[in-house]
Parts: C-alpha cells; structure tokens; sequence
C-alpha cells in the first residue's frame, strides 16, 4: 500500500500564489486567440469583476460568476482548451506568480508534506498549475465535459467559500491527512472556512478584512506586494482599534 503524507499545506491561487484571477487570464488568452468576441469577454470580465467586488457571498453573484465560468468554455474541445491553457500558464500565469508564495510551498515540499492548489478556477486548469510548479495536486471547480468537450455546464458547486472546506475534508480523508497538523494560505477573509478548517491557518497578500483576523488570531501573515512597508507600519494600529469589536473574539481553542 502506497505511503500517504501526514500533513498538507493547503493554496488559495489568486492574489495568493499569483497576481490576479486565473479566469481573466484563461479568458483573456481565449479572446486573443478567437475563441470568442469582445461581447463575450466582456460579460465575462464583468461577472469577475462583480464576484470580486460586490458578490462573494451573494448567492445570485456567485450563480452569474459561475455561469460566466463555465459559459466560455462550452462547446470546445477538452484537447485544445488544456493546449490553449499550457499556452497560457507560460503567457500569462508564469510571470504573475508571486516566489514568495513558491518559496513557502517549497518548504513544505522539502518537509515531505503534500502541497495542493484550492481555487474556484477550473480544475483542469489548476491541475496543470501544480504540474508546472511541481506541487501534489490540485482541487478546483469541475467542469462538465461529453463526448471530449466541455458542456458549458459546472459538476457540482463552485469552489468558493465553504466548499473549499467541504474538498478539502474530503481529501482528507481520502488521504488520511490529520488537518490538525495540516496547513492553509489564502489572500481573502472568504476563505476563512479554508484557513479554520487546519491547525495552522496563514494569510498572505491579506485583504483588510483577513489582515484584521489573522493579527488578532496570531496567524502567520505573508505580504510580498510592494505597499507592504506601509502595511507593516498603519496595520498594527488598525488592529488595536478593531480588536475591540466583539467580531474580533479569537474563535475557540479545538477540543
């Protein structure tokens, strides 16, 4: 029987491992490639954009932006959607990567432990990330294929929030990963599921919100952006103001 690793880092991939939205860029090589029209990109960027913004954790938003997600690549081939996506990674996704991020991954690798991708993005897509960048695996939004195309169609709900935590119990325990000892890195206060659901929660490149938390929590925080010096200095401060709304009570201990 093959050997399972003990423990696993777990990686949001926007604005976590790369700069920017892995969709926009998968889009945006689509588009320029002719795949579709300037109408199609546009609503596409538009739903992003709204998700990003304004719908995180509006069920309508997260419809639309799942329905733009899958939408795109509808009807196009399985084969040619992974070429176009390797065109891509090396495009577009390559130079975005943030090697502070790969630098923690490659700790973790060199410790032995397991390193997995945990994005909304598609799978496949994700998939052939870890591949490149030589990680475990990968865990993302599957979607639908027939007759070796893509449906347009998603299995499943996206990989979003709560769900993040749902894939990655399930893998869990489909690898006998003990997630007390496992570990999670985001950039967003949205994946507080993915960074709750281990022992040891990080944030790098944190929005506000997360920034807040994971300094009144003690989590680990990474911030390789280039306004990080300003952060360093306005952060604490901010933080000893909202530490004292009640939203701040550091969650409980694991029993």
């Amino acid at each position: 029987m093959a050997l399972t690793a003990a423990r696993a880092a777990f990686f949001d991939v926007d604005n976590t491992l790369i700069r920017g939205s892995t969709l926009y860029f998968l889009g945006k090589g689509m588009y320029q490639r002719g795949y579709f029209t300037k109408k199609d990109i546009s609503r596409f960027v538009l739903a992003n954009l709204r998700f990003r913004l304004t719908g995180k954790e509006n069920r309508e938003e997260i419809q639309r932006f799942q329905d733009a997600a899958t939408d795109f690549i509808g009807g196009h081939s399985v084969e040619d959607i992974l070429k176009i996506a390797q065109e891509i990674y090396d495009q577009y996704v390559s130079p975005a990567l943030w090697q502070g991020t790969i630098d923690i991954a490659q700790k973790h690798l060199a410790a032995g432990e397991e390193v997995w991708l945990v994005t909304a993005a598609p799978e496949d897509m994700a998939v052939l990330m870890a591949k490149r960048l030589g990680f475990t695996g990968a865990l993302g939004s599957k979607a639908e294929t027939k007759d070796g195309k893509y449906t347009g169609a998603m299995l499943g709900l996206l990989l979003h929030g709560k769900e993040k935590a749902v894939a990655v119990r399930e893998l869990a325990q489909k690898k006998n990963l003990d997630l007390s000892q496992c570990y999670s890195y985001s950039d967003s206060h949205n994946d507080f599921p993915l960074l709750q659901c281990v022992g040891h929660p990080s944030a790098i490149n944190p929005d506000a919100i997360l920034s807040l938390r994971a300094m009144a929590e003690g989590w680990p925080i990474h911030d390789f952006r280039r306004a990080r010096y300003l952060g360093k200095i306005v952060s604490p401060v901010v933080v000893r103001l909202a530490a004292l709304g009640t939203w701040l009570t550091p969650r409980r201990k694991r029993r």
